[in-house]
């Protein structure tokens, strides 16, 4: 091993195999295509529901946000429960608190979160392959180079389905195993915060071990660019070795030398003294919580943008899988001319013309049957709209017939 390798911890080497695999016939490959027509009919028909129902889940998911906005109530940081506000949509910013620190025994780690992950990278061995395929003497030959280099994994590599594994053994198992603990209480203000709000604190951050006390260590660890590391040569890691590193989300103690609790504005439900979800006339469910401080305003508009987000992309993703099943439904064609280099390269572009044209033009129609469906009377008055310039030009025309 190089002196750069050493440093870096890094081995690799690669060998090649070379396979022969015949020609294709007309027949078999015929019948291929005719497979992937059959797929290109069922992604067409899931381009149609996500494009359809899309506009629908849009739909209802801004009027929920409408609803919610016009009941929400807003509780000051400092305010009392009060049981007026008992199944009422409520709004609070204020900082996260929990009633003990979470404590990793195993690495004496104590940091007073919402959560504390603690994430296992093993050094192994790892396959790369990477194939090209050639003519040689009337035959199809694919030469795939197999390289394999040690890196860190965070999870299980295994050696066995290696195309060379002698000599790139990796461990069946890791000594320590990835755990993320929760606090079993969350606090924000009075309440207490459900389930579904303290998943949405995921802000996690590397906790860093510069000062982490080296005299609490077991003597099979050192610390190094904040891991810790199960050997005392970090920088040579061999196959087999282990690091650890931990990071915190959702800040809850006094302030201390990580920084001040974290502040977080929240929407949902009060009931007695818990935030729930608040389910909506429209069908939607408000559970909502921001890593900042926000008004009930800022809030609902941050959802509404992030409903617009979801929208055009769904809209993207019902265009493409549309695209796609125009392809996939069309390759037959390519096929049956496939044995003509030029008709094919023609009929190559032809299709991916052809795709494009019509799948916009499906998932715009698509789309406005959807608008049709779950707001007729916004698609009428657009409609009405589009049509009102032909109206108007109409008019206009035995005007200037009379002079």
């Amino acid at each position: 091993m190089s002196s750069a390798q050493a440093f870096s911890g890094k081995v690799s080497d690669q060998h090649k195999r070379v396979s022969v695999k015949s020609n294709p016939g007309f027949l078999e490959r015929l019948g291929e295509t005719a497979g992937g027509t059959v797929i290109g009919v069922g992604v067409f028909f899931l381009s149609i529901y996500v494009l359809f129902t899309n506009e629908g889940r849009a739909l209802q998911t801004a009027s929920s946000l409408d609803e919610g906005l016009s009941q929400v109530v807003s509780l000051g940081p400092y305010s009392s429960f009060d049981p007026q506000n008992n199944n009422r949509l409520v709004h609070l910013s204020a900082r996260l608190r929990t009633s003990q620190p979470l404590y990793d025994p195993n690495y004496k780690v104590v940091v007073q979160a919402v959560k504390l992950k603690r994430q296992v990278e093993m050094y192994q061995w790892v396959e790369y392959q990477e194939s090209r395929d050639y003519q040689e003497n009337g035959e199809t030959k694919t030469e795939t180079t197999y390289t394999y280099n040690t890196e860190w994994k965070s999870e299980l590599v295994n050696s066995r389905n290696f195309d060379q594994e002698i000599g790139h053994q990796n461990p069946s198992a890791m000594a320590v195993e990835s755990v993320t603990v929760v606090a079993p209480e969350v606090q924000v203000g009075p309440f207490l915060l459900s389930k579904g709000l303290v998943e949405q604190i995921n802000n996690f951050q590397t906790l860093s071990l510069r000062d982490f006390p080296v005299f609490n260590l077991d003597p099979f660890l050192s610390i190094y660019d904040d891991y810790f590391y199960h050997t005392q040569h970090p920088r040579r890691p061999e196959v087999g070795d282990v690091r650890v590193k931990f990071s915190f989300a959702g800040l809850s103690g006094e302030t201390s030398y990580l920084g001040q609790a974290q502040t977080v504005s929240i929407v949902a439900m009060q009931r007695g003294e818990q935030l729930m979800p608040f389910k909506t006339k429209s069908g939607d469910t408000l559970e909502i919580l921001y890593l900042e401080e926000l008004t009930a305003e800022e809030v609902f508009e941050r959802e509404h943008q992030s409903n617009s987000m979801k929208t055009w992309g769904l809209r993207a993703a019902g265009w493409a899988l549309m695209f796609l099943s125009i392809q996939l439904t069309m390759r037959i064609i390519y096929t049956l001319v496939d044995w003509v280099p030029v008709l094919r390269e023609i009929v190559s572009v032809g299709l991916k013309i052809f795709a494009l044209c019509v799948s916009c033009s499906l998932s715009l129609l698509v789309i406005g049957a959807g608008w049709l469906f779950y707001r007729p009377l916004v698609a009428l008055a657009l409609g009405a709209l589009a049509l009102l310039p032909v109206f108007l030009a109409r008019s206009g025309l035995p005007a200037k017939k009379d002079e």
